[in-house]
């Protein structure tokens, strides 16, 4: 997930990403019974990320495929429309993604996983990968770190920190807030800090209604004039 404000003129291939998933396919048990299945999809009237817009204020259709294996090991692919600058005649992404993921206590939960963010549409290399490790605290509460040497395609490295809660009112009606802080020195001489409060109601399984605040600081407008700033979100989702 990216906005892009330059053009990357450089092409990288996938194929370490794409590696590392038929490894964790092998790696997995073969009886179909050891493994789980699920996916998502939503209706989104904006596509925000990391406190940006990445449709330019426009909807999004969403939807996403999850493998795992007993062992912790899985495998995802999510999907997004999307719209950057006209030059890139990006119209959507593609993440593909293969981690680990598994309880290190009682209370404590460790993700670690490696993220391909591709454009196919693009006639230019907008693409680029992404380390993220996420540890969670009775399931309500995580930290997050991801970093990359190729941040958004600029072929420098960047580093991205969130921290975050999910408040729990009642088993249908919950409140989920974060902040986080994206390190971009050396592809943009400068870095930026968001946050966003959502209020999400599981009205009937397995539909939620979610509506999101975000706000970035003066950084983020100045970096990208347009995409980042105050905006609002509505969206309808389901897992299966």
């Amino acid at each position: 997930m990216s906005f892009i404000s330059s053009v990357s003129r450089r092409h990288r291939p996938a194929f370490v990403v794409f590696s590392l998933a038929a490894g964790l396919l092998l790696a997995a048990p073969s009886s179909a019974s050891a493994a789980t299945f699920n996916g998502s999809g939503a209706l989104t009237t904006d596509y925000v990320w990391r406190g940006t817009t990445q449709t330019q204020g426009d909807p999004a259709v969403q939807a996403g495929f999850r493998a795992a294996a007993e062992n912790g090991l899985y495998g995802s692919i999510w999907g997004s429309n999307v719209e950057f600058a006209p030059e890139t005649k990006a119209s959507s992404e593609l993440d593909f993604t293969v981690g680990w993921s598994g309880n290190l206590a009682e209370d404590w939960a460790l993700d670690v996983n490696l993220t391909h963010y591709r454009y196919p549409s693009t006639t230019v290399d907008l693409n680029w990968t992404e380390v993220i490790g996420t540890l969670t605290w009775k399931q309500n509460y995580w930290a997050q770190l991801g970093y990359s040497n190729d941040a958004l395609a600029t072929e420098e490295a960047g580093a991205y920190a969130q921290v975050g809660a999910k408040l729990p009112l009642s088993e249908q009606v919950r409140l989920e807030a974060a902040a986080g802080y994206y390190w971009l020195d050396d592809a943009y001489d400068d870095s930026y800090a968001h946050a966003q409060l959502g209020a999400v109601w599981a009205f009937k399984a397995p539909f939620e209604l979610r509506l999101t605040a975000h706000s970035t600081d003066s950084s983020a407008k100045a970096l990208f004039p347009g995409l980042a700033g105050s905006r609002v979100e509505a969206a309808l989702q389901a897992s299966f």
